[in-house]
């Protein structure tokens, strides 16, 4: 199999077909479950069937632009905009804090007003940190064993991030590009020692950042005691759940889902699956998962076949990034963790996340 871009005298001479079919198979699946999501609570509270579709489309055509663009760019070129993108990330991120141009709902400040659009610079994040991670990590390749001048300046800037993210009242993202942002560390080939102080830290400030907000510890209590608060903090996952049930082996059919319509709050957000698996069933639930199977498959040959170590490090993090997103997702929605606010790339409303993507 060719890789994803295969550099001939700077020019990208091939691609691989298998990975761009199936990025736009699960484009036009998530366009299509969106609406059927979507198209009652749109009607309900905007008057327009389509509403979420049509900028959903819009930001999604975006997006194809913006990865045949970035197909196109040299390595080199794509170096030399690191550090500047990092910057501009890290700005972004504190824009949200900005009266008048942040956007705060349910007490998370985590968007940017663009018109009549919203931006969550987190979701920017998710590129640039791995962006960044591959640039350093290639540079210090020869050099793991210097902590001061190898290690430390990515763990610094990767929580530079984690911090700005926590700060918008967005945890389970936080914690989420931590982890993926360790992944990165581990395949670079970072000592373990590193690792084990790592988790050590992490376990016990990640369980005092989850009991110091009311809401985080509700979820948590109510993934271990389904029954503490059945009609609140655990009434999503509990309705998700029955939902993904009743789809029983072949679905109610595209569109026939019931229980989407109230059942679910928010269901074209981050349970969009459960709508899926509702109205596609067993079969389409397996065919969502073989899908992104090969999603991973593809992604993870292009990384490892690539000599170069940027461009290896950098198609694994990105890879690794949206199939651990994606499997969070689904996990939140099955009830297997505690619910976060990660959506389910591809297929979750929100332009953001699709873009990014």
């Amino acid at each position: 199999m060719r890789n994803f871009a295969v550099e001939s005298a700077g020019k990208v001479s091939h691609y691989d077909h298998i990975f761009i079919t199936v990025c736009v198979l699960l484009t036009g699946a998530g366009l299509v479950t969106l609406y059927s999501a979507s198209y009652a609570f749109a009607d309900r509270w905007f008057g327009n069937k389509t509403h979420f579709l049509t900028r959903q489309i819009g930001l999604a055509a975006m997006g194809f632009l913006c990865f045949f663009v970035a197909s196109r760019i040299k390595t080199a070129l794509l170096k030399a905009a690191v550090m500047p993108l990092v910057l501009l990330s890290m700005i972004l991120c504190g824009i949200p804090f900005v009266p008048g141009l942040g956007v705060t709902l349910n007490e998370a400040t985590r968007w940017i007003k663009i018109g009549s659009y919203t931006f969550q610079p987190s979701e920017f994040v998710k590129i640039t940190l791995p962006l960044y991670l591959a640039y350093i990590f290639d540079k210090k390749k020869d050099k793991l064993d210097d902590f001061r001048n190898s290690i430390l300046p990515p763990i610094l800037v990767t929580l530079i991030f984690v911090m700005l993210v926590y700060f918008q009242n967005d945890f389970s993202t936080a914690i989420f590009i931590a982890i993926n942002s360790l992944a990165i560390f581990f395949v670079t080939g970072v000592r373990m020692r590193y690792f084990l102080c790592a988790f050590i830290m992490l376990i016990p400030v990640s369980t005092l950042l989850v009991m110091t907000k009311e809401h985080r510890l509700l979820r948590v209590m109510s993934f271990l005691h389904p029954e503490f608060d059945p009609q609140g903090a655990g009434f999503q996952v509990a309705s998700s759940l029955l939902t993904i049930a009743s789809g029983g082996l072949w679905g109610k059919g595209l569109g026939q889902g019931v229980r989407k319509i109230a059942s679910v709050p928010e269901i074209h957000s981050d349970f969009i699956f459960a709508s899926f698996a509702e109205e596609s069933g067993f079969i389409g639930a397996l065919l969502f998962l073989v899908c992104f199977f090969i999603f991973a498959l593809q992604g993870y040959r292009i990384a490892f076949r690539t000599q170069n170590t940027f461009k290896r490090l950098l198609a694994f993090a990105l890879v690794t990034s949206i199939i651990s997103q994606t499997f969070m997702n689904l996990a939140v929605a099955a009830g297997a963790i505690p619910a976060t606010g990660v959506p389910l790339p591809f297929f979750s409303a929100g332009g953001s996340s699709l873009l990014m993507t």
